[in-house]
């Protein structure tokens, strides 16, 4: 689908709530309190829905990211098209000019869309894992601070892509073996083929801690430019870094600390749907499904915005 064919599909509310309707409820409307199929329209609202069992009054989009939204929902599905689309992303100031909107507006639409992308379900990873660290943000004043210390203002994000499978990735707090051991104990499985990664001295005890055998573990010395041997490399991972960081540069051109991980799930959402026709769809039904997201949560203790 063509974004002309989005708008020319859906060009009014009721053809969009449609939409959500078959993607909510493939099967007929169904209460979301006693979950009863006893439901009809109201006659003086066909957007409100009445449920015989227990009179309970609902729509398509209540309760869901969509809740106590007054934007039309045309914009809403652009937005979601846009973001779905676009390979290292779009910035909220750029949602704003498109659709016509205040920042304020494109700001929040663009992080309820990214919290349903988080939303999904993700299971174990085996077979051959890459793994790799990077750091993004604030330039680095000087050398006297590490990427992790408290004084350096880099963030660290830590990834795991699977050989021809998905892409994972973490806004770690740092390198150190605990950190990377809690991540790769919630998404490596004990059964992996093979785990490569470069020569940093955190991997051995990190796998160790995380129940991952020693003997599934090749590394590539990038210190002595070693970059692969045979079927051993991090080039992958590492794309998938390049591809992120043309993102925070070039699209969204500053990611807070405080919102990393949201920006690191859409990423990687979009990244591991990248060759699906359904991706928008898909989206979409996250997003009738995913629990809302109110403004006061998502800027709560907010340094800076995104």
């Amino acid at each position: 689908m063509t974004i002309v064919e989005l708008f020319g599909a859906f060009s009014t509310d009721e053809r969009c709530r449609e939409l959500l309707e078959r993607l909510k409820w493939p099967a007929g409307p169904e209460c979301p309190r006693c979950f009863g199929r006893s439901i009809v329209r109201l006659a003086t609202n066909a957007k409100v829905f009445w449920c015989k069992g227990c009179e309970y009054q609902f729509t398509v989009t209540a309760n869901t990211i969509f809740h106590d939204s007054h934007l039309p929902l045309i914009k809403w599905l652009a937005a979601t098209y846009l973001l779905c689309e676009s390979r290292k992303g779009m910035s909220a100031n750029q949602i704003k000019r498109t659709l016509g909107v205040s920042y304020k507006t494109a700001w929040y639409l663009c992080h309820r869309i990214r919290a349903a992308m988080a939303s999904t379900e993700k299971g174990m990873l085996d077979g051959k894992l890459e793994m790799d660290e990077t750091y993004v943000g604030a330039r680095k004043q000087g050398h006297q601070h590490k990427p992790g210390h408290p004084m350096c203002k880099k963030q660290v994000v830590f990834g795991i892509k699977q050989r021809n499978g998905e892409l994972r990735f973490f806004h770690a707090e740092d390198v150190k073996s605990g950190t990377l051991a809690k991540y790769i104990g919630e998404n490596v499985s004990a059964d992996v083929e093979v785990i490569m990664t470069d020569e940093l001295n955190s991997y051995p005890s990190a796998l160790s801690k995380s129940g991952v055998s020693s003997i599934k573990h090749q590394t590539v010395n990038h210190s002595i430019g070693q970059y692969a041997y045979g079927d051993v490399t991090t080039n992958g991972i590492e794309s998938a870094f390049s591809l992120l960081k043309r993102g925070i540069v070039g699209t969204w051109h500053k990611v807070s600390a405080k919102h990393l991980a949201a920006y690191l799930e859409e990423m990687t959402f979009r990244f591991n749907r990248r060759n699906s026709k359904t991706l928008f769809l898909d989206t979409l039904r996250h997003m009738i499904t995913a629990d809302p997201l109110t403004y006061e949560n998502l800027t709560a203790d907010r340094e800076s915005a995104a």
